[in-house]
């Protein structure tokens, strides 16, 4: 293969792709633990992972953290060897208490949006885990940086770049998104990379710089590795593997999708997002939706004033109930036509990323 390997200190992947996080439940243990057993970086989400757990509406946290635990113990027994992360949120209410549980189970990676991680280097202190912001800007890729060599005297072992094509929550709003003013992937993650090297050349480091939203096939990973990303990240592709732990309702979506089924949609939580429009969308723009009880999942939502809430939406979807649930997607899923295995489709990227690549 004359792809280069994905270095994230002295992690190294294989292949230089991450997959990446998707909650709630979406990526969970056999998509992270299969992509990281063929040589990429399998992603958990730690979105409510513990939703399955019986005791998930009584003891939210305590089910979360359960299920942390128990989605990296089978995560790595898919994959023993391979780089398996999981993604958490900033603005995940309990957020700290579950760094410190991935950390305790010896995650490899932890990246970390929505919202600027100031305190999660000190959250992995004395462990072996990498740490990674997620942004949507130049600028706030310094910001963090800078803020991080202040404090902890800790450079980002890896920077994802997030641009607007990207699925779930965009950290754009949403005026940008609709009206196309917000700049391209391409130019986000070129500006990053200059800005990086400066830092980069003075505290002599090498940052990897990962670029994610919209990516979808060999050509476009052979393009963002010749701008100078070190590795790019991609979800959507993901979804419609045999390993992905969402239901087939849920992937059926994705390949049933058209064009213009794909929307910006309004969150719960104030942050724009890309989802498939479907009929549980129609309805919630029409009138608010009931809530009969709050998770207290994520900040800064508040039931009162909430269209609707995103923790049973998702899981609605997830588990197959798609007319009622959101679904959360890239602004490619309605190129997807059919379903494949991780392993086919990796192959398949590098294959193609290494004919535009050489």
């Amino acid at each position: 293969m004359n792809l280069p390997e994905l270095k994230i200190g002295e992690k190294i992947a294989k292949i230089p792709i991450i997959q990446g996080g998707m909650g709630i439940g979406v990526s969970g243990s056999k998509l992270a633990g299969s992509v990281a057993k063929e040589g990429a970086v399998g992603i958990l989400s730690s979105a409510n992972i513990g939703y399955k757990e019986p005791d998930f509406e009584k003891n939210t946290l305590e089910a979360n953290l359960r299920a942390m635990g128990k989605e990296i113990d089978k995560a790595r027994e898919i994959s023993p060897n391979g780089i398996i992360g999981v993604n958490i949120m900033v603005a995940t209410n309990h957020y700290a208490e579950m760094v410190k549980k991935a950390v305790q189970k010896g995650i490899d990676l932890i990246i970390s949006g929505a919202g600027l991680p100031k305190e999660l280097p000190n959250l992995i202190q004395g462990s072996k885990t990498k740490i990674a912001p997620i942004v949507s800007s130049a600028r706030a890729a310094v910001l963090i940086t800078k803020m991080w060599l202040k404090k902890y005297n800790y450079m980002p072992d890896m920077i994802v770049v997030e641009g607007p094509e990207a699925g779930g929550h965009l950290g754009f709003h949403q005026e940008e998104l609709l009206d196309k003013k917000t700049q391209s992937l391409e130019e986000i993650t070129c500006e990053v990379i200059e800005e990086m090297h400066k830092i980069d050349k003075e505290q002599n480091t090498e940052t990897p710089i990962i670029a994610a939203g919209g990516i979808f096939n060999g050509n476009d990973i052979s393009k963002f590795l010749k701008l100078g990303a070190s590795g790019v990240q991609m979800a959507t592709r993901f979804v419609v593997t045999k390993e992905c732990d969402a239901s087939q309702e849920f992937k059926d979506a994705y390949i049933n999708s058209k064009h213009d089924d794909i929307k910006i949609v309004k969150s719960p939580v104030g942050m724009p997002g890309r989802a498939i429009r479907n009929e549980f969308i129609q309805k919630i723009e029409l009138e608010k939706e009931k809530i009969s009880k709050c998770l207290n999942c994520i900040i800064p939502c508040n039931p009162g004033d909430s269209p609707y809430c995103i923790t049973k939406a998702l899981i609605n979807s997830v588990t197959g109930n798609v007319k009622n649930g959101l679904i959360f997607c890239g602004s490619n899923a309605y190129k997807l036509t059919k379903m494949t295995t991780v392993k086919e489709l990796l192959n398949e990227l590098v294959v193609d990323a290494e004919a535009s690549y050489a």
